[in-house]
């Protein structure tokens, strides 16, 4: 079944854990993705390969270590080529969260109190409690932008907050929560007008959409391999002046070159760096191109039209099922929004229905999946959350039905 350019058997075919069956005897749908993807088969084997045949320390004057030098420096290649940047500006760590917190005590230091920093409503909190917890340190100040009734970020109120003492906005490039993708382009000019950074999060548009740092504006840019069809990591990169100049915390006898390394503490997730590489690829192999970078764009091209399709099939679904509101964007449109959704179900709990769904085979996920500011701005209990909805480029039509379904007969059962 060829459907946009991706050949979705052939897709299917590529992650084992596609094949899984639940514990009901039917095949898993897996629309948990904004929580973490699966993984072909290639990651598997690239991670196995390397603990396997090349297992060692950096820097060491042996053949192990050596490839694994040679494989470190391969990632940061294919990690400047994913997001569009520099591959000196690339840095590796555990996951996002850790290593924002890492960038942003490094920057801190070059703050002064009553410096300004803005943060937006639709950020999962890693791109939020870092700067609340710097500012409690160094005095300064944080201000949040809100959203529109559709959830679309509040430039007017962007602009609001916006003075010469802003030094940084940290915004998200989609919501992990809704979907919502903001208007990177505007929002950088608006914050390099104003002489701010631009720290932007990448981790729920990554798999959805083609990242490009320059044509963004970005100066910070971090994402998570794990939720574009790779192993458990996090990965960052940032302006290559602003990396070499920034006071990281560092051990003593530790180098500093390239500049992204200096972020990077301790021995790094080799395996999963090694897995990281093998993810770019087969991401690059759902498209067409002469490079690398090419394609990458091809693919994108295709999961971005492919997804808008289940997009307006699962919501024109689910406007047939009573009770079930879909918060944000209520249309496909793919300039507007990715395929996360996050439903609310009147009168019905997100936990009790995600396991319900979860028994009959259906994986999705409930609460409030750290971003808090969006689910606090709909008056939801923030422990309760949504019920969230997750379409990647492997999923299909049927399971789109069959979820629609199994949703609709716990409603009409209750």
């Amino acid at each position: 079944m060829a459907v946009q350019g991706i050949d979705v058997d052939l897709v299917r075919a590529q992650f084992p854990a596609l094949q899984r069956l639940s514990v009901g005897g039917e095949p898993a749908v897996f629309f948990d993705g904004p929580g973490g993807t699966q993984v072909p088969s290639s990651v598997i084997e690239a991670m196995t390969d390397y603990l396997s045949s090349s297992n060692a320390n950096i820097e060491g004057e042996f053949e192990t270590s050596a490839k694994t030098d040679e494989m470190i420096a391969k990632a940061r290649s294919y990690g400047a080529t994913f997001v569009g940047g520099s591959s000196d500006g690339i840095t590796f760590g555990p996951n996002m969260t850790t290593l924002n917190f890492n960038l942003i005590r490094a920057f801190g230091r070059t703050l002064k109190p009553g410096d300004e920093i803005i943060t937006t409503m639709l950020d999962h909190d890693a791109n939020v409690a870092p700067w609340l917890l710097m500012a409690e340190d160094r005095g300064l100040v944080v201000r949040q932008v809100g959203v529109t009734e559709d959830l679309n970020l509040d430039l007017a109120d962007l602009r609001a907050k916006l003075s010469d003492r802003t030094k940084v906005v940290a915004f998200c490039l989609a919501s992990n929560a809704v979907g919502t993708l903001t208007p990177a382009l505007e929002i950088s000019e608006l914050a390099h007008d104003a002489g701010a950074l631009v720290w932007a999060d990448a981790v729920a548009y990554a798999p959805h959409r083609r990242i490009d740092v320059e044509a963004l504006g970005c100066d910070v840019l971090l994402c998570s391999p794990y939720k574009f069809f790779g192993p458990h990591l996090g990965m960052s990169w940032m302006r290559t002046d602003l990396a070499e100049t920034l006071p990281a915390e560092r051990v003593r006898p530790a180098g500093s070159k390239p500049p992204g390394h200096r972020f990077e503490t301790g021995t790094q997730l080799h395996e999963n760096i090694a897995g990281f590489v093998a993810a770019v690829d087969y991401v690059a192999s759902l498209g067409e191109g002469d490079d690398l970078r090419g394609r990458l764009d091809s693919a994108y091209s295709a999961i971005q039209s492919r997804e808008a399709e289940m997009a307006d099939q699962l919501l024109g679904e689910l406007r047939e099922l009573p009770h079930v509101r879909v918060t944000g964007v209520q249309d496909a449109d793919p300039s507007q929004r990715v395929g996360t959704f996050g439903l609310v179900v009147e009168g019905y709990r997100p936990a009790l229905l995600s396991r319900a769904l979860g028994a009959k085979g259906v994986y999705t996920w409930n609460g409030n999946f750290y971003a808090q500011g969006i689910v606090e701005h709909l008056g939801l209990d923030l422990e309760e959350g949504l019920l969230r909805l997750g379409l990647m480029h492997y999923n299909t039509e049927s399971e789109i039905q069959r979820c629609v379904e199994q949703l609709g007969l716990l409603i009409s059962a209750a």
